[in-house]
């Protein structure tokens, strides 16, 4: 039998009565009617086959109550701080991962809507879609094995608590707890990703004012502004760890920047090397391991050393007596840990691999298409121009605020070679010394930056509701004279590939 639908006064289906669209081109007909079947058959069998299973947990009864401008669910309890909103969570896992749906269920449903609408207006067409979804489900159907024990019945509380569920149609709510936590490193997966894009420095005692030891960072996540406008500082008392502090948003425990009780901060930097694996533990429990474990960075880093990664990527550690850090991993290499710097009270870290994967082709690419050098030549232009026993959380805040480029460049607020381009999600002052946080409160970088005095929120039995108002560094002033505005239009949406001049971005 001859199929002639091939040439090129084939008709179209519905062009001639079926009979004759039958005569003329069967093979076609036939591929057309077996990918209708085939294709929600394979769909179907997707779902069916990489299902994440949670743990059975037993959820803890009880709902929010207001009392004294705080919602208060058992001894967990979250309100509105200085422009940022504060989660204190405390107990087991399960106790946990309730109180953080149940607290943040509203927010949790507004910011994971950003981003399934970011995901439409990416990719318009559903069919292309639905098949992408199939093919995330497929390579990461064994994600959550590389996840603790512990982490996994906190999320399975968390899912099970998060009601109503409006997206239950779309992935159980476990799979979707457990993707969103992943979210860091599935992003990182993709060669283009747009999240290689901080900055973190380490101030040392000799160079502070009173001898005490601040790391600060800009976190420069585009995973849509809402992450920045709805931002959540955590507070987390679990049983038998060292309670911690984690600068994130609502539904996620886990760390990208933090600091725990003993003065321990660490963050992490998107980085490029080797091939990214689709198991292994994601970066914010690992960061999150770190804080309820480590005492110091001696210990941080030992553990930071026995972790399996998914992706590339640098991890920043500092701890109160002016130890700092920065742990480069990949996936298949042992890490490999630069502590030994030029000045150790002044130190700068952006995207690149400094150590062993420095010649590897994909950090050379960052090297090259992103903003990471000239970011890190401006770093170090700061810190040299900060004298001994100079520098304090106000003078800290102003470097994560520069918006020049190095080397007397020429360049206005939203150029993605100054460190503050106006697009950060957070952006973090952490006094290791005395267990203070300073977190910004947006817009970006450019709003004030709110105090947490880790001493009191972390202490038992402290009362939210008698605390005075928080202390605040002051907005920049670009909010006030028309920079913010025109800055925002010039750093644009997420650059995909690389963000330098040179990249022609």
């Amino acid at each position: 039998m001859t199929d002639t639908c091939s040439g090129p006064s084939a008709p179209a289906v519905g062009a001639a009565p079926l009979a004759r669209v039958w005569r003329r081109c069967p093979r076609t007909l036939l591929a057309l009617a077996a990918t209708a079947i085939v294709l929600p058959l394979l769909h179907q069998a997707v779902l069916l086959g990489t299902d994440l299973r949670p743990p059975d947990v037993s959820v803890p009864p009880g709902q929010p109550v207001v009392r004294d401008g705080v919602e208060r669910l058992g001894a967990s309890y979250a309100r509105a701080r200085g422009g940022v909103r504060e989660v204190f969570l405390s107990g087991d896992p399960e106790a946990i991962g309730s109180a953080q749906a149940r607290l943040n269920h509203d927010h949790m449903v507004d910011n994971e809507g950003v981003l399934w609408r970011e995901f439409a207006r990416v990719v318009p067409f559903w069919p292309a879609r639905a098949a992408l979804m199939d093919l995330s489900r497929v390579r990461y159907r064994r994600i959550d094995r590389g996840i603790p024990e512990a982490r996994r019945r906190e999320l399975a509380a968390e899912a099970a608590a998060f009601a109503p569920d409006p997206y239950a149609s779309r992935m159980s709510a476990y799979h979707r707890m457990v993707f969103l936590h992943s979210l860091y490193d599935i992003a990182l997966s993709f060669e283009h990703s747009p999240l290689v894009g901080c900055s973190t420095f380490g101030l040392g005692p000799g160079a502070t004012r009173d001898g005490h030891v601040i790391l600060a960072r800009a976190f420069d996540f585009e995973a849509g502004d809402v992450f920045d406008r709805d931002k959540a500082v955590y507070f987390v008392r679990g049983d038998g760890t060292i309670a911690f502090a984690s600068v994130a948003w609502p539904g996620l425990v886990g760390v990208v920047s933090g600091m725990n009780a003993e003065g321990v901060v660490v963050v992490v930097h998107g980085a490029r090397a080797r091939t990214p694996l689709a198991e292994g533990e994601p970066a914010v429990f690992m960061l999150r391991e770190v804080l309820e474990r480590a005492h110091d960075a001696d210990e941080a880093i030992a553990i930071l050393m026995s972790q399996r990664v998914m992706v590339s990527h640098v991890v920043i550690v500092a701890d109160a007596r002016g130890h700092f850090a920065a742990v480069e991993r990949a996936p298949g290499v042992a890490p490999f840990v630069r502590d030994r710097w030029a000045d150790p009270d002044r130190v700068g870290v952006t995207n690149h691999f400094e150590g062993p994967l420095a010649d590897d082709p994909r950090n050379l690419a960052v090297r090259a298409r992103t903003t990471t050098l000239a970011r890190r030549a401006r770093l170090d232009e700061l810190l040299a121009q900060v004298g001994p026993h100079e520098a304090d959380a106000a003078r800290a805040v102003a470097m994560l605020r520069d918006h020049r480029c190095a080397g007397g460049v020429a360049c206005d607020p939203g150029d993605r070679r100054a460190i503050d381009a106006l697009i950060a999600t957070h952006g973090i002052v952490a006094d290791a010394t005395d267990r203070v946080l300073w977190v910004s409160a947006g817009p970006h970088l450019s709003g004030p930056f709110v105090r947490f005095d880790l001493k009191v929120e972390l202490a038992p039995l402290h009362d939210p509701s008698a605390d005075p108002a928080p202390e605040v560094i002051a907005a920049d002033p670009i909010l006030y004279d028309g920079r913010y505005e025109a800055g925002r239009a010039r750093a644009g949406r997420p650059r995909l590939g690389g963000d330098a001049p040179e990249a022609g971005r």
